[in-house]
């Protein structure tokens, strides 16, 4: 395929901004690609060859590029957006690939006035395990990417619009050239879905872990079997990760309320038949994720 940017920037060389460096690599194998992160960072990254030059001035690494992939924690993104746009060029698109959206794309929308770009975008893939040493080119073959560029402030012709644009374009050729699969939703229905799909599976991980250490202790850990750590999975990803997540989803309050509604529902069923109605619809997504007929 022909290469849709001159050259671009990576913000954050983690596992997301990794992996998205190395698939832009394999799709397209001469595109200079720069970096921003922690020297130590930066350092590996050349290692895996994610990126050709690295440096830990945020505006050097943007300034030239025409795409800039933002792959930071959200807080750090949101804090950092207004410093890029002042340094972008007019024609460059930059986006980036927070979990949450709605205060991402409210920042984004002060900082970005046209003819500066700024799409929001979230891929649906990851790992437990963060860093650039884990950053895979195949992360997102076959996977979701939420694109927004529309806070609730936005109407949807607005979004509309936005898609329209050339530099848009370009920037789902990418998508299309490793393998992800774009999705649009407007900011506040991005969040309000995922605090459901992602946001509180974590967090019922955390609770659970919790609950199973308090009632049966680190001792009893080796008898646990692969139903416990099944569930546990997402126990293992890092607070660090998701500290600005839960601060920055408004929906997620309201799914725990969910669950906890849930649970003592559970609890209220307990030796009752009406408990095999509560099985049967966890059986139905169940089927329904794992594309079981």
């Amino acid at each position: 395929m022909t290469l849709p940017f001159r050259r671009v920037a990576l913000a954050g060389a983690g596992l997301v901004g990794g992996s998205f460096a190395l698939a832009l690599r394999r799709a397209f194998p001469t595109v200079p690609i720069s970096g921003w992160d922690r020297a130590e960072v930066l350092a590996r990254a050349r290692e895996r060859g994610a990126i050709d030059e690295g440096t830990e001035r945020l505006a050097s690494a943007c300034a030239d590029a025409d795409l800039v992939y933002i792959a930071l924690p959200v807080e750090t993104a949101i804090r950092l957006i207004p410093e890029i746009a002042a340094v972008v060029s007019p024609d460059a698109i930059v986006t980036d690939a927070a979990s949450t959206k709605t205060a991402v794309c409210a920042v984004a929308d002060a900082a970005f006035l046209p003819p500066r770009l700024f799409l929001g975008g979230h891929p649906i893939a990851g790992r437990e395990r963060g860093g650039i040493e884990h950053a895979d080119a195949q992360l997102f073959r076959g996977a979701p990417y939420v694109l927004t560029k529309a806070s609730p402030a936005k109407a949807a012709s607005d979004a509309a619009e936005d898609r329209r644009d050339g530099r848009v374009e370009r920037f789902l050729d990418v998508l299309a050239a490793i393998g992800a699969r774009p999705v649009w939703l407007e900011a506040d229905e991005h969040d309000r879905l995922f605090a459901y799909l992602s946001h509180l599976p974590q967090l019922a991980a955390v609770a659970l872990a919790e609950t199973v250490l308090d009632g049966a202790g680190e001792a009893a850990a080796p008898l646990a079997g692969p139903g416990l750590v099944d569930a546990l999975r997402l126990a293992g990803s890092p607070y660090d990760v998701w500290a600005g997540i839960c601060k920055t989803n408004p929906e997620l309050r309201g799914a725990l309320d969910r669950l906890i509604a849930a649970l003592e529902r559970l609890r209220a069923r307990l030796g009752e038949a009406e408990l095999g109605e509560d099985f049967e619809r966890a059986n139905r997504l169940y089927k329904i994720l794992r594309r079981i007929e």
